[in-house]
């Protein structure tokens, strides 16, 4: 035996359909995950990526697999002397050659047009650690340097 339906099911009296633009008839725009970051101190379009690939850098420094002369053009001299201190303390010690680090993901703020602090979670084996820094526009040619360093 089969069944067919001619009429097609009738929509919920309480739901009101979307229009093609994707707001609601309300005039409300949907929620995405990043629209409560955006606003007038909010860092510029790529300061977030510049943050990220700072970030990697930093952790790599700071775990010993890369040197931190590398890093020496890029920050202040507070912020180095903060780096090189870190370093030599050992603030991100890797638990066995196995332990690669893992990045969470990187946040970011602007409170500053001409500054971005940033904090990203670091996973090494069993331990978690927070790394956190301050990237100022710096010079005549506005070059991005780190000024501050923190890990913990």
């Amino acid at each position: 035996m089969t069944v067919r339906f001619t009429a097609r099911p009738t929509a919920h009296p309480d739901r009101r359909p979307r229009d093609a633009g994707g707001c609601d008839p309300a005039g409300r725009r949907p929620r995405h995950p990043r629209a409560a970051c955006t606003g007038p101190d909010s860092p510029g379009p790529d300061s977030g990526a510049l943050a990220a690939r700072f970030a990697h850098r930093l952790v790599e420094v700071l775990t010993g697999a890369r040197p931190s002369g590398q890093l020496m053009r890029h920050t202040s001299l507070a912020g180095y002397g903060q780096l090189a201190s870190l370093v030599r303390a050992g603030a991100l010690r890797r638990g066995g050659p196995a332990d690669r680090p893992r990045l969470g993901p990187v946040h970011d703020r602007s409170p500053a047009p001409d500054a971005v602090e940033a904090c990203v979670r670091v996973d090494l084996g069993r331990r978690h650690h927070v790394v956190a820094f301050r990237l100022e526009q710096r010079g005549p040619a506005g070059q991005w340097q780190c000024t501050a360093v923190e890990a913990r």
